[in-house]
């Protein structure tokens, strides 16, 4: 069971970050080039469009867990939506984070405190406090997937925008 804070929201508290997580996204999201949504680094990992496509869809999935107790595979398959403009996963980003932000924004710490569940049919892959799964899929598993593409863009032979800081390419 969580113990409230007095006088602090959860946004205040969980989520001091949150806008600069968002812009920083956003900033990467930003440089996808179009018409190279086929390419991958090697045969293990995703293309880049099903990569962009899953950071630009990540914050939605995030905002869903405020509203629902599970969300179940076996009922729902997910299907990376692939974008074929930059413009159109900006559009998707942006409604998203949008959505997780005004979602965040008013939750309360009781709603936090409830459990939410990722299965497929039976078998949990993860049941565990919103507050916790908010931080680890809207922030950290985006900022996973963030760095991800970076190495993309890099091997393609962009410029990378710092995160954290300048990168080497804005020194």
């Amino acid at each position: 069971m969580m113990s409230f804070p007095q006088g602090l929201t959860p946004v205040q508290l969980l989520f001091p970050d949150l806008d600069q997580e968002i812009a920083s996204t956003r900033r990467m999201l930003a440089i996808v080039p179009e018409g190279k949504n086929s390419f991958r680094p090697d045969d293990k990992s995703r293309t880049l469009g099903e990569l962009a496509g899953h950071i630009a869809e990540l914050p939605g999935f995030a905002a869903s867990i405020l509203t629902t107790t599970e969300f179940d595979f076996a009922k729902s398959p997910w299907h990376t939506k692939q974008f074929t403009a930059t413009s159109e996963l900006l559009d998707a980003f942006d409604g998203n984070a949008a959505a997780f932000k005004a979602g965040i924004e008013a939750a309360t710490w009781e709603g936090l405190d409830e459990r939410w569940a990722l299965r497929a049919g039976d078998h949990v892959i993860v049941k565990e406090q919103k507050a916790k799964l908010l931080r680890s899929i809207a922030i950290s598993h985006i900022a996973h997937h963030r760095a991800q593409l970076g190495v993309y863009l890099r091997l393609l032979g962009l410029a990378v925008p710092g995160m954290y800081g300048p990168s080497a390419d804005e020194m």
